[in-house]
């Protein structure tokens, strides 16, 4: 290789410890995608078919895929996931948390301001006449009990890798997808022997979208654990670089957190007098 060569291969070298990213489709798509899914939705709900929300939610899902792939190659195999890169990643996932808690916080005010303040629509009561709530020591305790179990195997599985630990990793990982997982077959389960429907009233409204929403961040994080899981099994991750691991860690807690709020707050608080 002659000075020239040299030359150049220097020049494009990385002299730095940012992350410039390549152009990529993915966020332009996603942007459209998620909003043909939210349109779609609203059609659905209002009888107008569920075409538009089935192409834009498999578009969507199909995005989220490849983002995900080119995130994991980058960073586990390009090496483009410094310290400073990874320090800008944490942050941008503590504000993402955070909006969801904002998200969040908006179902509990509606909760908690029908609930406080109930007008006559309700019999001034609340729960409102004629809604037999569930019993929160059953279904909603059992399932209290298996999120704050998912939380200490996904510690479990962090503290291992910590320590170098991969099969504790692995293990960790497995036992808090089917924790997971059961936390959504019995949220299902508790749906189908409802007494109420969603259009019966603010209570059951407000139920539905305050556990539903929560519901749906737990499938979203079981699925998040779970290509944590598939990559530790293919030896991704090391003690000191598993950010992916770390941001899906953080997300299962604040699923755990906020589970915690909604028990309280609306199984165990806003029971019925047939539950007190």
């Amino acid at each position: 290789m002659n000075c020239r060569s040299l030359g150049m291969a220097d020049s494009h070298a990385k002299q730095h410890d940012y992350h410039l990213v390549d152009p990529s489709p993915w966020p332009a798509l996603s942007s459209i995608a998620a909003f043909a899914t939210a349109i779609g939705a609203v059609m659905w709900m209002h009888d107008k078919g569920y075409a538009v929300f089935v192409i834009g939610f498999i578009v969507l899902c199909y995005t989220a895929f490849a983002w995900w792939r080119d995130v994991i190659k980058e960073g586990e195999h390009e090496g483009h996931h410094t310290p400073v890169v990874q320090l800008g990643l944490r942050y941008g996932m503590i504000m993402f948390i955070a909006s969801e808690v904002m998200f969040f916080v908006a179902w509990f005010w509606a909760y908690f301001n029908a609930g406080l303040f109930p007008t006559e629509v309700g019999g001034g009561i609340w729960p409102p006449e004629g809604i037999l709530t569930f019993n929160p020591w059953h279904i909603p305790l059992l399932n209290t009990v298996i999120l704050l179990l998912s939380g200490t195997t996904v510690t479990w599985a962090h503290h291992a890798l910590q320590h170098g630990d991969r099969k504790g990793l692995v293990q960790g990982l497995l036992l808090t997808v089917i924790l997971g997982a059961c936390f959504t077959a019995v949220q299902i389960y508790e749906y189908s022997h409802a007494a109420f429907g969603f259009s019966d009233g603010i209570y059951p409204s407000t139920f539905y979208m305050a556990t539903g929403f929560h519901g749906a961040h737990v499938f979203i994080g079981t699925v998040f654990l779970l290509v944590c899981l598939l990559r530790a099994m293919k030896g991704h991750f090391t003690p000191t670089h598993h950010f992916g691991f770390e941001a899906a860690a953080w997300y299962w807690h604040f699923v755990d957190v906020v589970w915690l709020f909604l028990f309280f707050a609306v199984y165990w608080w806003g029971a019925g007098p047939e539950w007190t």
